[in-house]
């Protein structure tokens, strides 16, 4: 019971707060986890104690105002803004159709050797197994009333499921039913009630593509010897295979290659994604775009990021006041370099935010014989937003309206590691 509890927090926090993908970013070291750790308890050894917030419409602000600011510190990180002299010199990539195939850049910062263009043609994309169940009226149930269940395997595992048939069920109750035991047990396979000319049908698709090494099938129904009654398979038609699995097929440079995923890397220098098939026109080109066009990539992702933040906080300033102070603190970091940005065509917006005038950022960096050294102040800016955005990760119930209850004695009190934390137990108060 426990395990589903916690599956089921996981779950809504990714759908609710966190709809973009995970980076490699949101991995850590244990060093990394400590640090973050004695930062948590150094932070709070003198913070008051406050009453616990328990509106709903405040916990959703500070989970999103984390998850935000993570996403920040993410957008940085992706820059090269971890890395000393990493935010200004980021190689970027480019695609010369990016309908058929994105590109980014994963090679080292300054490579030893020139790195290569390539051609690519996309001739099939991978694709994942699709099982279209019979399309049943919503008229009662034929199968007999009892306990039945069947077997999936996917992945090298079996994974048996049992329910129920009530005698005044209809053929629709089960199938959603059904979808939502498969959905719930998070096993790789997404399942979903389809409707055509009133009548429904299960279907279920896999959530890997691709043709596994040595298998036809990516995953397998039936119930020729299940624990329970059988019959379900059959009467559903749980087993037929309405769309075959299939690997990507590509070419690189004129020779063949196959992928059981459309995300890939090439030589780990490029990290492609297909997205398409190339048409008549034939291949594509990928490469590094020149360093003038990678600056200004950087650039306007670096403002976007923080575009992003702004306009994020900016939501809650009707119904959270503590959300204006965190607004003028960002544009307060942003009006310390006003100057230096608007030099390079980085204009600052009466409502906090920025916008880029590309034509003289581009300008200002051919005529600059330097970037990195040029453009110095921009690694400061972004290392000003970096440690406000680590700042509001580690503790955003500072940007929150709560009620103090009482200050601690200076130097003389006990370590409380777990203060800044609180947003984390909101997400748990919907199962508790």
């Amino acid at each position: 019971m426990g395990t589903a509890i916690l599956n089921s927090v996981y779950n809504n926090y990714l759908s609710t707060y966190t709809p973009k993908s995970l980076t490699r970013y949101d991995t850590h070291k244990k060093s990394e986890l400590r640090g973050v750790y004695n930062s948590i308890v150094k932070m709070n050894k003198e913070s008051p104690w406050y009453l616990p917030t328990t509106n709903k419409d405040t916990q959703a602000y500070a989970v999103d105002l984390k998850e935000n600011a993570r996403e920040l510190h993410n957008t940085i990180a992706q820059l090269g803004g971890l890395e000393e002299k990493g935010l200004l010199n980021k190689k970027n990539a480019f695609s010369s159709d990016e309908s058929i195939a994105t590109a980014t850049y994963v090679g080292p910062p300054n490579p030893d050797d020139e790195v290569p263009h390539f051609e690519l043609n996309v001739k099939a994309l991978a694709s994942p197994q699709e099982n279209l169940g019979m399309f049943l009226s919503n008229e009662r149930i034929e199968l007999p009333e009892g306990t039945y269940s069947f077997d999936v395997a996917i992945n090298d595992m079996n994974y048996e499921f049992q329910f129920s048939i009530g005698e005044s069920e209809t053929n629709r109750d089960v199938q959603e039913r059904l979808g939502r035991l498969i959905n719930n047990s998070d096993i790789g396979i997404r399942a979903s009630v389809v409707e055509s000319e009133g009548r429904t049908s299960l279907r279920m698709v896999s959530e890997s593509s691709g043709l596994p090494l040595g298998k036809s099938s990516i995953f397998t129904v039936s119930d020729d010897h299940t624990s329970k009654n059988a019959g379900t398979v059959d009467y559903f038609g749980l087993d037929y295979i309405s769309r075959h699995a299939a690997n990507a097929r590509f070419s690189i440079d004129g020779e063949e290659h196959a992928a059981s995923s459309n995300h890939f890397t090439i030589g780990k220098v490029y990290e492609v994604e297909l997205k398409g098939i190339s048409g008549e026109d034939g291949s594509i080109e990928i490469g590094l775009k020149p360093d003038v066009e990678s600056f200004a990539d950087s650039v306007n992702e670096l403002i976007g990021g923080y575009n992003d933040f702004i306009k994020a906080a900016s939501n809650y300033m009707e119904s959270q006041s503590r959300s204006r102070t965190l607004v003028r603190e960002m544009t307060g970091i942003a009006s310390t370099y006003r100057n230096s940005l608007e030099a390079m065509g980085v204009n600052i917006a009466e409502d906090g935010t920025m916008n880029v005038d590309n034509e003289l950022l581009r300008q200002a960096a051919l005529d600059s014989e330097d970037v990195s050294e040029t453009f110095a102040y921009m690694k400061d800016f972004s290392n000003s937003l970096l440690r406000k955005s680590n700042q509001v990760s580690l503790n955003p119930m500072d940007y929150v309206e709560k009620t103090i209850v009482a200050y601690k004695n200076p130097g003389h009190n006990f370590v409380s590691p777990y203060a800044s934390s609180a947003y984390s137990g909101m997400m748990f108060n919907g199962y508790c």
